[in-house]
């Protein structure tokens, strides 16, 4: 950010006068809140603008940070709000707007993806991206990466901590292998950093991606055109694929399945295991496990 940034003192502007600069969707609970503090204890800290004025000279501001305030002053039937104005230029200002968000750690996955995206087209590296908006320069340059790749449902997933960075860019380099990215799970599973319901959750991740793509835009309806002989053998030969790849993702769950029939059958065995279950009250398995546990009938 330059230095040629310069504060006035804080003012009351009209509200139909201010544009909001970097607009986000908010939580409409936590947006309940902030009109239910203003409204009984008023404006603890004003919003801060840049002006712009239009051709004809009228006053007119730029909103950098505080659209919940305003919004909530709007809702409130409110005409002014107290202001910060700060006069900057467009690529200060929105940078201002991205680090604000960034800093309160309010702005949704795709705003983050979209401003870190904004940035990089205007020029930036990801050290100096990191500089400004004060994320991890780790974290910036495997976020462009992934951006770089199309892999915006990565990005996403990365952004809730759904799934750690290191396995997302993993996933990528294994490209469309699927049992390379199971092995990127399986991995991330015994380094202890997906678990339980995260590690269930990037599995369907990873049948959204492989079924939908990477990218979250949403896909224009495709025109029905003339079949042709090559138009079949393409949508033949992407159903072989897409076989092939389902019976690669049942060959896995078979084998995995083999192993827990295998390691309950060999666990029921031990008369310490089997009476701890007792006084657990955990003794039964389900029907389908059962079956193949003991499949000539269960032991005693």
């Amino acid at each position: 950010m330059s230095d040629e940034v310069s504060v006035q003192p804080v003012r009351l502007l009209p509200i139909d006068q201010i544009e909001v600069l970097n607009t986000r969707e908010r939580n409409g609970r936590a947006f309940a809140e902030i009109v239910t503090n203003i409204k009984t204890i008023g404006l603890k800290k004003p919003i801060v603008v840049t002006p712009r004025p239009k051709p004809d000279g009228t006053e007119h501001y730029l909103l950098i940070c505080g659209e919940g305030r305003l919004n909530a002053f709007r809702t409130l039937g409110e005409r002014e709000i107290p202001a910060l104005v700060v006069t900057a230029s467009d690529e200060d200002a929105f940078i201002m707007s991205l680090s604000e968000n960034i800093a309160r750690r309010q702005c949704r996955p795709l705003e983050l993806l979209a401003g870190v995206e904004e940035l990089r087209t205007r020029g930036y590296n990801a050290k100096q991206i990191a500089a400004k908006t004060g994320l991890a320069q780790k974290y910036v340059q495997g976020i462009l990466t992934l951006l770089q790749q199309g892999e915006q449902r990565l990005v996403e997933a990365v952004e809730k901590g759904a799934i750690p960075l290191n396995a997302a860019l993993a996933i990528v380099g294994a490209g469309n292998d699927t049992t390379a990215v199971q092995a990127v799970l399986q991995e991330a599973y015994e380094a202890g950093t997906l678990r339980g319901r995260r590690l269930i959750d990037a599995r369907r991740l990873m049948e959204r991606r492989e079924s939908l793509g990477a990218t979250l835009a949403r896909r224009a309806p495709r025109k029905m055109g003339d079949v042709t002989s090559s138009s079949l053998v393409r949508n033949y030969q992407r159903e072989v694929d897409r076989q092939k790849a389902l019976v690669r993702k049942a060959a896995f769950t078979q084998q995995q399945l083999l192993f827990t029939v295998s390691a309950l059958q060999q666990l029921f065995v031990d008369e310490n295991f089997t009476n701890l279950l007792r006084a657990e009250g955990l003794e039964t398995l389900p029907k389908f496990i059962d079956e193949r546990v003991w499949a000539k009938g269960r032991r005693p």
